[in-house]
């Protein structure tokens, strides 16, 4: 087994960032390599029996370096705070790529309404136990069109927290206060973006409901 470097403290870290600063590439790699274990633990979560984990190593090691060049620190965290988040939007933005889509996706806020009109999650149509055909065949058309609305209906942020939020992409269910400590936003901040966001997506299935085409 590959055994990492063991992480940088405070001090070593700063030191070589000025190093890289100053141009010094080899230091820009220590930098890189020091923080491999961050992502080995990350893609831990994302792991998939049919995918190779050395694939998604590949895919966080281009978010770490990503983090690495981008790093600011007069924000005052540390480089392994940032580099997580980076990594793990490399590694979502790669599914998305991919057009995975969630074995378990749900959305409390109305998306439509049913023949009697009473309101309707997306909840409520993938767990519908008795159903009929006409039935069946109205979830399955509006769980083909979600990704399509999360991909082109919202932002990146909004799309992000929709999706650390509620689970997608197999990934687990984070509270608003994780999201926010995950971002170095406030929890009130990720409270309006997720309402702004399933505002949206509510909007597209009310405007595309009806004209939905299985693909």
């Amino acid at each position: 087994m590959f055994a990492f470097p063991k992480p940088l403290d405070a001090k070593e870290e700063e030191s070589l960032f000025l190093e890289f600063r100053a141009g010094n590439k080899q230091a820009r790699d220590l930098l890189i390599e020091h923080n491999l274990r961050l992502v080995a633990h990350i893609v831990k979560k994302y792991a998939q029996p049919e995918r190779d984990n050395e694939d998604l190593i590949s895919i966080g090691t281009v978010g770490l370096i990503k983090a690495v060049d981008t790093f600011d620190e007069s924000k005052g965290i540390r480089l392994g705070t940032y580099a997580a988040r980076c990594i793990e939007n490399e590694l979502l933005m790669f599914f998305r790529a991919g057009k995975k889509t969630a074995k378990e996706i749900y959305l409390y806020d109305p998306i439509g309404t049913d023949k009697e009109g009473n309101a309707i999650s997306l909840l409520e149509i993938m767990e519908a136990e008795e159903e009929d055909y006409a039935e069946r065949l109205e979830r399955k058309e509006k769980l083909s069109v979600l990704p399509k609305f999360l991909m082109n209906r919202l932002e990146d942020r909004e799309r992000e927290i929709i999706a650390l939020r509620y689970g997608l992409y197999g990934g687990r269910e984070f509270t608003q206060r994780e999201i926010a400590e995950r971002m170095a936003i406030s929890r009130s901040y990720v409270s309006r973006i997720e309402k702004k966001a399933l505002r949206k997506l509510r909007e597209e299935y009310e405007k595309d409901g009806s004209r939905v085409v299985l693909q």
